[in-house]
């Protein structure tokens, strides 16, 4: 391996599906994810159903973001305008940065899917705990969408010019730095 090369390094990847009607079953939309996490090479660490409640979202996530062997969380559901759409209001406020380039990008990828649609979709990112968290619509189409054009190369050390993987190490030097810590 020359000096410029780099090896693939696989991450542990939790997927959380939000809905009140899913389940194991017929959770498509976390299939999707799955197959596609997997065929990239990375390891489903964890994966989860919970309803459309903030305190259930909320918990699970932070659950994750305290596990070592979770280095990235994706939610699938929930992300919309109807009353029951809670995601994003549930793990924005524990962000301990919030990634907004994640939402432009999405959308802009999105509007070549769906058009104008896009904006009907709440997805967001961030960080929680040094822990990567991507908040996608609840449909197979939108976790494809971001997938295949965001998380897959962005979730690949070898991507260049830069990725998330090369600075995951440095997510919470602010908490190390105070004499805190991200558990």
């Amino acid at each position: 391996m020359s000096v410029t090369e780099r090896a693939f390094v696989p991450l542990g990847i939790a997927v959380l599906t939000v809905s009140d009607t899913r389940t194991a079953t017929d959770d498509r939309s976390g299939d999707t994810l799955v197959a596609r996490l997997t065929e990239a090479g990375h390891h489903l660490a964890a994966r989860a159903i919970v309803p459309d409640d903030r305190d259930a979202i909320r918990d699970t996530v932070l659950g994750w973001s305290r596990d070592a062997t979770v280095d990235v969380v994706i939610t699938t559901g929930g992300t919309g305008f109807t009353g029951r759409d809670v995601t994003p209001d549930a793990l924005e406020p524990i962000f301990d940065k919030r990634m907004d380039g994640f939402s432009a990008v999405f959308h802009r990828v999105s509007f070549e899917t769906i058009g104008v649609s896009t904006i009907q979709s709440r997805a967001t990112g961030g960080v929680v705990n040094a822990t990567f968290v991507f908040v996608l619509p609840g449909s197979p189409g939108a976790c494809r969408d971001a997938w295949d054009h965001i998380l897959k190369a962005q979730l690949d050390y070898r991507h260049k010019p830069c990725n998330f993987v090369e600075i995951m190490p440095r997510l919470d030097e602010h908490l190390r730095r105070k004499g805190g810590s991200a558990a």
